[in-house]
């Protein structure tokens, strides 16, 4: 039962803190960029009676964890449900608006927009791996 796993994990974790800092890796064009980031979950919703699967959504929020006024803040919506009785769909849908007015969103133009996109990637790929992990 997927939604309750779901609803478990996150529970726990939110009854532990409304935030995590977490430290992402991006490798983007042959250099490394670490950032410490803090995640906050904003709301969980579950819908059970949708179709044609439950799906958990969770209001997420994440942040530079010590300069944040350099990062960008992005808002993002995970949502989690069951295709198959053994897969499960990770969607994830965000926005965020780059630091530093113009000068920030030229920056974002340029080469900011991937590394956004790289290190949602790599998020997805390590909440992935920890529910195989936790659910195997």
């Amino acid at each position: 039962d997927a939604p309750a796993v779901f609803q478990s994990a996150t529970k726990s974790a939110v009854s532990r803190a409304q935030s995590v800092t977490t430290e992402l890796h991006v490798d983007f064009g042959g250099i490394g960029i670490k950032a410490d980031v803090k995640v906050s979950v904003k709301n969980i919703e579950e819908k059970v009676d949708t179709m044609p699967s439950p799906t958990t959504r969770l209001l997420l929020e994440w942040e530079g964890a010590t300069m944040p006024g350099l990062f960008p803040l992005m808002k993002a919506e995970l949502s989690i449900y069951p295709l198959t009785p053994n897969e499960t769909q990770l969607d994830f849908l965000a926005h965020y608006e780059p630091p530093f007015g113009a000068l920030g969103k030229a920056m974002n133009a340029i080469v900011g927009h991937r590394i956004a996109e790289v290190s949602v990637h790599r998020f997805l790929g390590d909440v992935a791996g920890h529910l195989r992990q936790t659910l195997a």
